[in-house]
Order: C-alpha cells, then structure tokens, then sequence
C-alpha cells in the first residue's frame, strides 16, 4: 500500500504577530509538511517581491495570516495564487460603522475569488456568505503554554486587561469607563507574556465589553483558561455557535444592571463562582486552545477548492468602488 504524502502548506504570517500563534503552527507542522514564513512589514506590502523566489506550484495550500492593512492592495497578485486560504481576525470592522475599515474587506476578497477565508466571528461569517464568499468560522483561542491556572490569591475583585482607544471600540470604551468610574472595575494594562498571565490570575470576575463587535475576542478565553469568571456581553449568535452555556461556562449581560445583579449573585454564592471559573476553564482548554485551532485550520484546508480564475479588470473596479 502506498503512503500518502502530507499536504504541503506554505504559512506566511506577521513579525511580532499578537497574540502569538507560534503554537498553533508548532502543532500544525505535525499535521502537514509546512513551511512557514515570518515577514516584518515591508516584506507584507510587497508579496509579489517577498515571494518572487518561491515556486508557489510546490504548495497544495497557501495560508496567508497577515495585518489586512499591509494586504489589501496586493489582489491583483494574491488573484493568481491557487489554494489560497486567508486566515483573519479582524473581519468583524467590515461592518462597523466606526471603523476605517467598513466594507473594504468586502473589496478585498471580491477580487478573490480563488480564495477560502477563515473569520473568527459567526455572524461575520453569515454576512459574509451572504455576500456570495467562501467564508468559515473558527472562534479564535488561546496558547496553553503561556496561559494558564497559576492557583495564586485573586486579589482584583473585577477587572478588565487590553485596549479601549481604537475608535472600533468606542462602545467597549464607554461600557467599561462607567464601570470605573461607577463600580469596582479595573482598567489594567501589561506587557504580553508572563505578567499578563500573573495579571488575570490574579483577577477573579473578569468584564468582557466586546460591545458591537458581532464577535469574542481571544482576551475572553484567555481569562476563562487561567480561571476568572467570565462576564460577558451577549452577543446572540456566537455563544451556541462556540459551544458557550450561560450559567455553565460565563455569565451573559445585556446592560449594566444585568451586569450588577450578576455581580451580586457571585459575591453572595461562593459556589456558583467556583463552578462558573471550573466550567469555564475545563470549556476553553478542551475546544478553544491553540492546538484545537490548528486541527481546525487543518479541516479547512483538506477541503477541494475554487480554481484560479483572475477578475476581469473592470469587475475589479467595480468591486473598489462598490464595497456592498
């Protein structure tokens, strides 16, 4: 019987890509004969030189994990390129209103219709498909061996890790800012790593704000994993599209006072918190771990795809100018 050969994949991903995704191909390369390619920005925004030495026929798959700003002029180049996956993050600013971005990923993969897309929210991914896209949902996830259970003292009731200047999350802003300044909320910032690792252990009721986002954000499970209990605002469709149980795994808020009765309920019952931090966690680090993202990764990649068929010039235009 003759063995067959592992797929070939060609990975291209960012220099200094946060968060890390290291393991996600470490676990990868044991899947597939990869070959993985880190580029800083320069070598991004310029991929037909970046690539001018690479037979890209040798590959049966071409992954494309890069920042969209550095990308998204490149179609006329990117077009020709067969088995084609574009893996991205931060699809969800193709439809908010605030965001520079709204609709220009729709542009992009329009001139792209060679390619698989891989998005991390569900309802991005639905809207998406409806545009006509070849579109797959993969919730993002978490690296076990940077985050995890340390068992130390939670010495920050509630608190929140990350960023909130984005004018993306301008509603995220205002949601936390009046928790601040009206109940016991933190507003932490640290460095990647070891101290935001130490942080979230340290955080017992942990405030996810991912307010008009249409998606979770890798933070949320990253405080699941070392053990906070997750308060979450609803988003609708992506909990039972993750798998998430409100009242098993987290706690889902709509509005402040939901927030605070939330908040009031754990304080008052030491062993709904034990099981909301137990369940969670157990729930993350079976589904949502960067090694389970690349076997998800993985499936996307085995499945048969569109042939190369380059846009005609004046669609390409078209597709600029017209983003819906």
């Amino acid at each position: 019987m003759v063995a067959l050969k592992p797929m070939k994949v060609l990975a291209l991903s960012s220099a200094g890509r946060e968060p890390d995704f290291s393991c996600v191909y470490e676990h990868l390369r044991g899947l597939v004969d990869l070959e993985l390619k880190i580029l800083d920005k320069d070598a991004q925004r310029n991929l037909r030189r970046t690539l001018s030495g690479v037979d890209l026929s040798r590959y049966d798959r071409i992954l494309v994990d890069l920042h969209f700003k550095n990308i998204h002029r490149q179609t006329r180049f990117l077009s020709r390129v067969s088995g084609l996956l574009i893996y991205e993050e931060d699809a969800c600013q193709n439809y908010l209103d605030s965001s520079r971005w709204r609709g220009h990923f729709s542009r992009f993969y329009r001139e792209l219709p060679n390619a698989r897309i891989v998005v991390t929210g569900a309802s991005v991914a639905e809207r998406l498909k409806g545009e006509g896209f070849q579109v797959h949902f993969i919730p993002k996830g978490y690296d076990p061996r940077s985050i995890f259970l340390e068992g130390v003292e939670r010495d920050i009731e509630l608190g929140f890790i990350g960023r909130t200047a984005s004018a993306a999350y301008q509603d995220r802003k205002r949601l936390l800012d009046r928790l601040a300044a009206e109940d016991s909320l933190q507003l932490l910032r640290t460095a990647p790593g070891e101290p935001y690792r130490q942080m979230l252990n340290r955080i017992r009721y942990f405030v996810s704000a991912d307010v008009s986002l249409g998606e979770y954000m890798a933070k949320n499970f990253e405080a699941m994993a070392c053990g906070c209990v997750l308060l979450a605002w609803r988003q609708g469709s992506e909990e039972p599209a993750i798998g998430l149980e409100d009242g098993v795994h987290l706690l889902l808020y709509s509005s402040v006072d939901e927030l605070r009765a939330h908040l009031a309920r754990l304080r008052d019952d030491s062993t709904l918190e034990r099981a909301l931090a137990e369940g969670g966690r157990r729930f993350v680090e079976q589904q949502l771990s960067h090694p389970r993202l690349a076997e998800r990764i993985l499936k996307v990649l085995g499945e048969s795809w569109p042939s190369v068929e380059p846009v005609p010039a004046w669609q390409a235009f078209w597709a600029r100018i017209n983003p819906f």
